[in-house]
């Protein structure tokens, strides 16, 4: 009888502490664009629930406080509605997150997988709301620290899930292994920002004109194939940086079961 196998996708993450590993620009942003004409609607309906969820939760904050503008307008309640949102929205980002690096080792992903991480969603609520205050942090010094950290930081997540890190190592992971080619990351998700720049654009050219909802249907276009791009790119990101394990059963099928390292 043959017996399942495990092999490592993409990187290793002790040769990427070493800065063993690549980047290339180019090829990350033409395999996420083509993960993402195939598979869109999981991310999207995942992004959807979370917009809704987050939407949900300022209005109960807003009630609590007031009104909208009152909320708006209040430091405290402010700075409630971010950890709140932080808090119970993470553990589905996550699920996203894991959607894109699914696609990027060449698994399907369901809708229903948006709840699959639920189990650890305390660890990844603190590890989201350490990271939160550390980007924050570095912006409330200057410009470029929060920016570095936003970038450093942005895989974190999944290293709580996938590789069953506590939120401070995967903090420590996530910098050092990204401190190597941060510039390379950073030029990835800057053609993404430029890309969400040019969906605006006619969104606000076509604004109180009769054509504004042609902006408006630009705009949702766009962003139904951005958002799910931008899921893919971490995704493919991960990979490269970090490697994932899958376990090969003898029939040469992927166990998405049995997947984790951890």
């Amino acid at each position: 009888m043959e017996k399942d196998a495990l092999i490592q996708v993409g990187g290793d993450i002790e040769e990427s502490l070493k800065g063993n590993y690549t980047i290339n620009v180019k090829a990350i942003i033409n395999e996420a664009w083509a993960l993402t004409k195939q598979s869109r609607v999981s991310i999207n309906l995942g992004v959807l629930f979370c917009l809704f969820l987050s939407g949900m939760l300022f209005f109960l904050v807003a009630n609590y406080f007031g009104d909208v503008k009152a909320t708006v307008e209040n430091p405290q309640a402010n700075f409630a509605v971010n950890i709140l949102i932080t808090l119970l929205v993470s553990p589905f980002l996550v699920a996203i997150e894991m959607m894109g690096i699914f696609h990027a080792v060449g698994i399907k992903t369901q809708p229903k997988t948006l709840f699959a991480f639920l189990k650890k969603g305390s660890l990844v609520a603190v590890c989201a709301l350490l990271s939160s205050m550390l980007i924050s942090l570095g912006f409330s010094l200057l410009v470029f620290p929060g920016l570095y950290l936003l970038v450093a930081l942005s895989l974190v997540l999944p290293l709580v899930v996938e590789k069953g890190f506590t939120p401070f190592k995967a903090i420590t992971v996530s910098i050092k292994v990204t401190r190597f080619k941060w510039l390379s990351i950073f030029s990835v998700y800057s053609i993404l920002f430029i890309g969400l720049v040019i969906s605006f654009i006619p969104l606000i050219l076509l604004a109180n004109t009769s054509f504004q909802i042609i902006g408006g249907m630009f705009f949702f276009l766009s962003m139904s194939y951005l958002a799910p791009m931008f899921y893919n790119v971490k995704g493919i990101l991960y990979r490269e940086m970090f490697g994932m394990k899958l376990a090969i059963k003898a029939s040469d099928t992927i166990s998405q079961d049995n997947i984790f390292s951890a």
